[in-house]
């Protein structure tokens, strides 16, 4: 068998150098068995009552042809002839299953004696490589007409300037005609046709160049509107938006053939080209508008990323494909992408995002339409009318709708969510105004509380000061008889003395008590507690000044200087203890001179004491000033709660407590308690 395959191929070969070929070739072919009992197709009877006929798989008959050499003459050989395989039961119509091979189909028609009228056969698949039409003349049975053209030609070949390939059935009143065609394409496809009347054919082709026009018509005006929205808005998804209707526009004009109608006629490559591209360009500008619209990157990043990936291999698949490959099934690597899209845009929902669902019914609809173009490329008859044909027309013109609505939707909810936030921070605001107002208020009242102290403050100093120009006086009227007086003299200048210390700590005193009566700035604050050592120096002696040192670690209760400054460590465990520990400053990352002065505000002012005011006091930074002053305020609470609690009592029973252990940094240089 194989040898005689092998002899048919170089007889073939030969072409028409050697006359004999062709008898050699029918006495090989009748020497092989019979693949099958060949049946004849039906006979299609024409009846201008039905101005539009579908062809049913009963009326072709296919021959297979791998080597493409066969001519119209070889085919009506009886050999060959009796090779014709009707479809009959097939339960679809012809179908290339070989891109590389070449296919005859058969179509017997026969018109009534009354019907004078042309008849045209319409081939709905305008993708088909070559094409080429056999017609018999006038009154012969045997001397065919020809026309040839296809999709790699140039779309002048055509006999008539329509999308989809129209060949001319001119009438023959009773009679019965046989016609051929002559089929080559590079990728797969079912040959579907039709038969239109001349009188119908025209009211049927005006009606689908109005459709595709409203189509079209309708993508171009959410394309333009959606494009004037990215530039008022800015909003980066209204550009993937129309990024993924051109695309569509840009396959549908490949898929229907107005693209090669008025486009690129000329230009058959660019045509293949397009129509290779176009899907993949669908697929990553879907992908992108999905990712987008749906916020993957943050509401999903794990499926983000897988989704990324799985497009990426999906299109560098589909490229090769259609560059090497040639499968003719590279649709089915679409099902994976737009799957786990579809798949994210169900989390999504799930996850909060309500606009999601009208992406997820959107492509419920594409998705049942692209059920019938993929079962038409399979050749599997499956409910396959004009509805089903212009469904995914349909299925994407309402997509878009929705799919803009849903855009349009989101950016509503968005700027929703914009309000009320700033509804919120208005109120914020008039509240921190509030809280400025009343700190102003009280400003004025330690202000004015400030003076009445410094005019108080003059008065005794001014009277000290003539107390001590007496005493000079009396010293000066003294000094005369200092031999005489020298006990006295000694007595006096030690009084005076006594007077100056008592003068300083009175001051001190004074200093500390209005501290007490919160009526001092840092500058002052600053003047009682000056440097990291008074701060600590002061919380030793708070701890510690009357001897209740009792070790954290074993409960000893005597204790030793350590190295640092003001710390304990224990005679027993020699544990060390800092001046801060067990303090509100332990593990304070800021200046302790500013956050023992932070404790006194937030106390002198029972809490009620802005964390960005005492931040620009400061001159901290917000967070730290906030954490900082969640610290104090916690144990405020915690000391109000306490038994031994009691009205107006210093604010240094709040430094002690240590409940809450938080960590403050400030990234400005400074000093840092331990």
């Amino acid at each position: 068998m194989p040898r005689i395959l092998s002899l048919i191929s170089r007889l073939q070969s030969t072409g028409g150098k050697y006359p004999l070929y062709r008898l050699a070739l029918l006495c090989i072919w009748l020497l092989l068995p019979a693949r099958a009992h060949a049946t004849p197709e039906d006979t299609l009877a024409v009846n201008p009552a039905q101005p539009a006929l579908y062809l049913e798989e009963n009326y072709y008959s296919m021959l297979e042809d791998p080597t493409g050499r066969l001519h119209l003459a070889d085919v009506q050989l009886p050999a060959w002839s009796r090779r014709f395989v009707a479809m009959r039961g097939s339960g679809h119509p012809p179908n290339i299953e070989h891109p590389r091979s070449t296919y005859w189909l058969r179509i017997t028609v026969r018109q009534r004696p009354t019907d004078n009228a042309a008849w045209y056969l319409e081939l709905y698949d305008s993708h088909i490589g070559n094409a080429m039409f056999f017609s018999p003349q006038r009154g012969s049975s045997t001397t065919y007409d020809s026309v040839a053209t296809g999709a790699n030609q140039s779309f002048a070949t055509r006999p008539h300037p329509y999308k989809n390939f129209l060949f001319d059935l001119p009438p023959r009143p009773g009679e019965t005609a046989t016609y051929y065609l002559r089929l080559h394409s590079d990728t797969r496809t079912s040959f579907r046709a039709m038969l239109h009347s001349g009188a119908g054919l025209i009211p049927e082709l005006s009606l689908q160049y109005w459709l595709l026009g409203i189509f079209y018509g309708i993508l171009f005006i959410m394309v333009l509107y959606n494009l004037i929205l990215f530039f008022f808005l800015s909003e980066r998804t209204y550009l993937y938006y129309v990024l993924y209707v051109l695309s569509g526009a840009l396959l549908f004009l490949t898929e229907d053939g107005l693209g090669f109608q008025y486009l690129w006629s000329d230009f058959p490559r660019l045509n293949h080209f397009i129509g290779a591209l176009a899907p993949v360009l669908l697929l990553l500008t879907f992908a992108t508008y999905a990712g987008g619209f749906l916020d993957t990157a943050s509401r999903l990043p794990g499926l983000h990323r897988a989704g990324q990936w799985v497009v990426g291999i999906s299109t560098g698949l589909l490229v090769l494909d259609a560059a090497v490959v040639h499968s003719g099934f590279s649709f089915w690597l679409y099902l994976l992408p737009y799957g786990l899209l579809y798949y994210a845009g169900l989390q999504a929902y799930r996850s909060g995002l309500r606009p999601a669902r009208y992406l997820l019914l959107a492509q419920a609809l594409v998705a049942t339409s692209l059920t019938f173009l993929i079962m038409r490329k399979l050749g599997i008859n499956f409910y396959s009318n004009v509805y089903t044909v212009y469904s995914l027309n349909a299925a994407f013109v309402v997509e878009v709708v929705i799919l803009s609505y849903a855009l349009g939707e989101k950016l509503k909810g968005l700027m929703d969510v914009a309000l009320l936030t700033q509804h919120r921070l208005l109120k914020q605001l008039r509240k921190k105004h509030q809280a400025q107002d009343r700190l102003v208020v009280q400003m004025r009242e330690n202000q004015t509380l400030k003076d009445q102290l410094n005019t108080e403050l003059e008065g005794l100093v001014a009277l000290r000061t003539t107390e001590l120009r007496q005493q000079n006086e009396t010293v000066a009227a003294q000094n005369r008889e200092l031999l005489q007086a020298n006990g006295l003299l000694a007595l006096q200048s030690a009084a005076i003395e006594k007077l100056n210390g008592d003068l300083s700590r009175d001051l001190h005193a004074e200093k500390a008590a209005r501290i007490e009566s919160k009526e001092v700035d840092f500058g002052e604050f600053s003047q009682i507690y000056p440097d990291k050592d008074a701060c600590l120096r002061y919380l030793a002696d708070l701890k510690w000044g009357h001897g209740s040192y009792q070790c954290r670690k074993c409960g000893h209760e005597k204790s030793c200087e350590a190295r640092e400054p003001y710390a304990r460590r224990c005679t027993r465990c020699r544990y060390v203890e800092s001046a801060t520990t067990g303090t509100l400053l332990q593990k304070c990352k800021f200046s302790i001179v500013k956050a023992l002065y932070a404790v006194f505000l937030l106390h002198a002012h029972k809490g009620n004491y802005s964390p960005a005011e005492l931040a620009r006091v400061l001159d901290l930074r917000p967070a730290t000033s906030w954490t900082f002053a969640q610290k104090v305020l916690l144990a405020l609470q915690r000391r109000h709660l306490a038994a031994d609690y009691e009205d107006g009592e210093p604010w240094t029973h709040v430094l002690l407590d240590a409940s809450t252990e938080v960590e403050i940094e400030e990234s400005e240089p400074s000093e840092t308690g331990s």
